[in-house]
């Protein structure tokens, strides 16, 4: 899942920053609420984990006019103990969950996935195309009914390129999704991490379901 990160407390985003990914997740991260808000209007999150005292626009402004703008991405407010104004007035304002500093990562990844769960619904958290079906909560991944070992990159990878059947992404598009804003956009991570799923998948199925659109990018093919 791609995560929006806002939080001005390096210690507690450094350590949830490397739980998130550890677990999976792209984390996309700023330290301030305007970058924060932009980040939101203009990209596609699966949730967003937001701190409500952070500069620049606060967290509660940004879930405010993220609602108007009609954005339903779930959100999660991070908070202080004694916070309780602040907790009722975000959960009015639309926040899907709320979780009181200090916190275990493990505890937000649990609420991450269970707004998600709420939010998009268990059918649709199963992709499927053709032989291949992805778990997007489980994270298992069968092709012909057989298991396919995957690391969370390629994951991540597969899922992002199988919720759009045919649509073709640039490499650009596919490093900013799955590694994040902050990788070099000349790397070549992208293709040996395509090579890599090739090798797993398509010997159980006998074709590719990952096509190179010559000097554009990647599809997924779509079943004939």
């Amino acid at each position: 899942m791609h995560v929006l990160f806002v939080e001005d407390e390096s210690k507690i985003a450094n350590f949830v920053q490397a739980g998130l990914k550890e677990q999976g997740f792209v984390v996309d991260y700023c330290d301030n609420g305007d970058e924060g808000y932009l980040r939101a209007s203009d990209h596609e999150y699966d949730v967003i984990v937001l701190d409500i005292m952070v500069p620049g626009k606060d967290g509660l402004s940004i879930l405010k006019h993220l609602r108007r703008l009609g954005k339903n991405v779930p959100v999660i407010l991070l908070t202080a103990r004694n916070e309780l104004d602040d907790r009722l007035e975000g959960l009015n304002l639309g926040a899907d969950d709320y979780i009181a500093k200090p916190f275990f990562v493990e505890e937000l990844a649990a609420r991450i996935h269970a707004v998600v769960r709420r939010s998009v619904g268990e059918r649709q958290n199963l992709l499927s195309v053709g032989t291949l079906k992805l778990d997007r909560i489980t994270r298992e991944v069968t092709c012909n009914q057989q298991v396919v070992e995957l690391t969370s990159r390629e994951f991540n990878l597969v899922e992002y390129l199988m919720r759009s059947p045919g649509r073709v992404f640039t490499r650009t598009q596919i490093l900013e999704h799955v590694w994040g804003y902050d990788f070099n956009p000349n790397t070549n991570v992208v293709d040996v991490c395509i090579q890599r799923i090739r090798k797993k998948i398509d010997p159980i199925d006998e074709m590719s379901w990952i096509e190179s659109v010559r000097g554009v990018g990647y599809r997924f093919r779509k079943p004939e």
